[in-house]
This record gives C-alpha cells, sequence and structure tokens, in this order.
C-alpha cells in the first residue's frame, strides 16, 4: 500500500496522461460501502471544467490471490461494461484500466453517472417513488439482454469460467468447510440444494451479481449495472433468483424483486425480451442458493478481516450478518414456530458495568464522531456503533442461547460433549447423509438460527417473518 501523498501523485498521473484534455487531477474520495472492493470518485480539470469520474480499484491496491481465483479480475470486469453497453444494458463508458506500472494496483476508471445505487434508498426514496412499480419489469428486461450477450463475439468467453450448477454448490461448500467454524444450518442448505438440482440448461453469461444495490436508478430508471466482478458462464436462473434474495429487499420483505417489485413483474419483463418462460421453482432454487452462498460471503468477510489487508471495521460487521441469510434458509425451508430467549436484565453490581462501558463508547461514535465527520469517515462510525449494538445484545442474551443449543444439540445427539464439538458432529453428520427430515433437526436449527440473529440483527426482516410476522413471499409461492 502508499500514502496518501504518494497516492495522490500516482493518481494525477494517471489521470492527466491517459484521460483526454484533463488538466489535473482537482480532488478525490473513497466512498463509502464496496466492501469487496474500492471505489473511489475522482474531480478532474478538463475541457468542460470541473469533472467527476469514477474509479473503481482493488481493496489497498492488492488483489486478494484467493479470491482472484474466482474472479473475473478488474480488468475483466471492464470488458463485461463494454459489452453489456453494446447490447443495450445501461452502463457507464470506461476511460482507463489500470497497468502495474501506475502504481495503483488492479481497477480501472470510468464515466461518473447520477443516480442512486444505495438499496435502502432505491426502496424507500421519494424521488424514486414513481419508478419503483416499473424497475422489477426494467430489471428482468436487463437480465434477459445480459443472459443473450455473445460470448464468442465479445471475446469473453475465455475470460470467464463455467459453472455446473453442482460444481458450484460443491465449491462454495468447500470455501466454507475451509473456515473451520460449523454452522449447521449452511450444512443443511447445501444438503437442500444438492439434493433439489433443477435439470441442466442452457449456459449464458451469468453476471451473478444483479441485485438492489448493484444496480444505479434514477427517476428515469435503471442508469447502469454495476460489479461485475464475479461473472461466470451458468445457468441464467442464478440471477433472477439473486436479485429476490432476502438480503436484497431492504426490509421490504412483501416485495421480494429487490425490496420494490414482485416475481410476476421480474418473469414478465425477462419474457417480453428473451421469449422464454421463467421456472418459478427454478428461480426458487436459486433463491435458496442465493441466502446460503451469501451465508458464506459474509464469514469470507470476517476471514478477510482476519488476514488483510483492507482490515476496516465494517467487514467483521457484515461477518455476523451470515446469521441473516441462514435465517432466510430457515423461512425458505424449514419455516415454523419459535421461542426466543428472555433478556434477564443486568445481574452485575460493577460501577460502571461492562455493558455501560460499551453503550457509552457507541454512543460516543453515534452522536459525537458522526457529527463530527462525513462520507466514509461518518459511514464506518455507524458501522462500528451497529458493531457494539450486537456486542450488547449478546452480553444480555448470549448466555442463555448457547447453553440451550447446547442442551438440544446433546438430545439431537445423544452424546455429551461441548458446544463447538457438537457443532461440527451435526455439521459433520448433515455432509455425510443425516437425512433432512430427522427427528428435531429443524426444530434445533430454527431455534439456534433464530435466536442468533435475535443477537446479530433483529431488525433484519427475516427474523421478524421467523418470529411469526407475515409477509415474506418465495417464488414458489405463498407467504
Amino acid at each position: 500500500m502508499v500514502d496518501q501523498a504518494e497516492f495522490r501523485e500516482h493518481l494525477a498521473k494517471v489521470v492527466t496522461t491517459q484521460i483526454p484534455d484533463c488538466r489535473a487531477l482537482v480532488s478525490f474520495e473513497r466512498l463509502s460501502g464496496g466492501a469487496s472492493q474500492e471505489t473511489y470518485r475522482l474531480i478532474i480539470d478538463g475541457a468542460r471544467g470541473k469533472q467527476p469520474l469514477a474509479m473503481r480499484r482493488a481493496p489497498g491496491g492488492v488483489t486478494d490471490p484467493e479470491a482472484a481465483a474466482s474472479r473475473v479480475g478488474l480488468a475483466g470486469e471492464a470488458a463485461l461494461f463494454q459489452a453489456a453497453q453494446a447490447v443495450g444494458v445501461p452502463e457507464p463508458d470506461i476511460y482507463y484500466v489500470l497497468q502495474p506500472a501506475d502504481g495503483l494496483g488492479e481497477g480501472f476508471i470510468m464515466e461518473w453517472l447520477d443516480g442512486e445505487a444505495l438499496g435502502a434508498r432505491i426502496v424507500r426514496a421519494p424521488e424514486l417513488e414513481e419508478i419503483r412499480p416499473r424497475l422489477a419489469f426494467e430489471c428482468g428486461q436487463v437480465l434477459a439482454r445480459i443472459h443473450a450477450i455473445d460470448l464468442d463475439a465479445s471475446g469473453l468467453r475465455p475470460r470467464l469460467a463455467t459453472m455446473e450448477t453442482e460444481a458450484f454448490i460443491h465449491q462454495l461448500r468447500e470455501r466454507y468447510e475451509a473456515f473451520e467454524t460449523p454452522q449447521p444450518m449452511i450444512d443443511y442448505a447445501a444438503r437442500w440444494l444438492l439434493d433439489h438440482m433443477p435439470e441442466k440448461t442452457a449456459h449464458t453469461l451469468v453476471h451473478n451479481d444483479f441485485r438492489n444495490g448493484n444496480v444505479m436508478v434514477s427517476p428515469a430508471g435503471i442508469v447502469a449495472v454495476l460489479d461485475w466482478e464475479v461473472a461466470h458462464i451458468g445457468d441464467p436462473m442464478r440471477d433472477l433468483g439473486w436479485i429476490c434474495t432476502n438480503s436484497w429487499r431492504f426490509g421490504r420483505s412483501d416485495l421480494p424483486v429487490g425490496g420494490f417489485g414482485e416475481y410476476a413483474e421480474l418473469f414478465a419483463g425477462y419474457e417480453s425480451v428473451s421469449g422464454t418462460a421463467v421456472d418459478p421453482a427454478r428461480v426458487h432454487f436459486w433463491e435458496v442458493y442465493g441466502s446460503f452462498w451469501w451465508a458464506v460471503g459474509c464469514l469470507g468477510m470476517a476471514e478477510h478481516y482476519r488476514n488483510g489487508p483492507d482490515q476496516t471495521v465494517e467487514r467483521p460487521g457484515i461477518g455476523r450478518r451470515s446469521s441473516e441469510c441462514q435465517i432466510d434458509c430457515v423461512n425458505l425451508l424449514i419455516p415454523g414456530s419459535v421461542e426466543l430467549i428472555e433478556d434477564p436484565g443486568p445481574s452485575s453490581t460493577e460501577m460502571p458495568r461492562i455493558d455501560e462501558l460499551v453503550i457509552s463508547v457507541r454512543d460516543f461514535l453515534r452522536e459525537d464522531v458522526m457529527e463530527a465527520t462525513s462520507g466514509r469517515t461518518n459511514f464506518l462510525a455507524r458501522v462500528a456503533g451497529n458493531s457494539l449494538d450486537i456486542v450488547l445484545r449478546d452480553l444480555a442474551l448470549g448466555g442463555a442461547h448457547r447453553a440451550a443449543e447446547l442442551t438440544r444439540l446433546q438430545a439431537l445427539l445423544d452424546t455429551r460433549g461441548n458446544l463447538e464439538d457438537l457443532r461440527a458432529q451435526l455439521a459433520a453428520a448433515l455432509r455425510e447423509g443425516m437425512r433432512l427430515d430427522h427427528p428435531g433437526l429443524a426444530e434445533h436449527l430454527r431455534q439456534t438460527v433464530v435466536n442468533q440473529v435475535a443477537i446479530d440483527q433483529p431488525r433484519y426482516s427475516g427474523f421478524k417473518t421467523a418470529a411469526g410476522v407475515s409477509g415474506f413471499k418465495t417464488a414458489g409461492g405463498g407467504e
């Protein structure tokens, strides 16, 4: 990594030599979000005066070798932007792909487009109220155009891996197992997916991260499709299932397509361009896979925090979101009644108590730091406050939750042992063929995951659904 002065020097040289009519770099700012890649807003002095550009860069300028094995790379991502733009998918113009000699790492510089890319705002912003009812249909149309891209004529085929569905599941499960943190609900979901494999279909280009939050929107409609880094060749229904995954509904579980539309609208838009009927059961399979995939992906964020290079407060916070994805798998596969652990209240007489110390730091971040900052620092202060809320809930509920989990595991497995060992035993049993209808299994998983989410994020919509609030829709029908 380079220091800020050196970073600015390298960046200024790139924009003045590679961007036409650019006379100087005026400023640059790393934007909030972008947990897997960095995004910057650049201001240059050009022929039209001060002009914004966008730069997308590997974290710290360093490409993670493990992640690179499953990603197209940022140069490949730039090529995907261009291929999609050529078939009518809204995309920014790519101005320059960074080279090793530039000293900035892997990345590219592109046109700055005005629009909203924050999923929560796309779901709720008043200025997007009129376009929201049409967005699901538009998303379907855009996906059909993406899936129709000629991989050979565009030159994309050599850049992309071909992923068979079963291999996709095994690859992700192996990545999860390498973390050595048994999460039996993840193993249950993997087994379900392998037991419900859809029939093979013609392969196409798959964006693989097409969702609310990776689609830029304006009052006129979709402005750009972003973040192509995990594109591959495979089953196109992966993309339709992913945009319906509850993690990307931003609290609107009653509107399954990104929190702004219905399944029927997405399917109609897709069919209007592709001429191919959508099978809801196949989309449901990929919706389950979406929650499984992101459950593992969140754990990967926590693992990345441990190993670097981008050890920001955001990554472990995202790591705790794995339980949200697991509760979505519960709601999709094994819904039912749950019993929540009650908060017993403070038991310590220490002054101050541990929870009071944590609360004082959290309130400092939310009130003083956020009031005095803006941009990414302000965003990270909010994330840090949220992480301390998790600590507080774990202090209150975690002991009783884990004790109840251990009691259930001992009954389910008919053995004694500590919590970590019995979790590992159950995970291994599921991998080795334990029946998904094994007596007590669904009940144990449901109780465990729901009470973990009560600690990690009780405001998550999937938790409210599991706790008895209706409104969670699935592609297979019903709520």
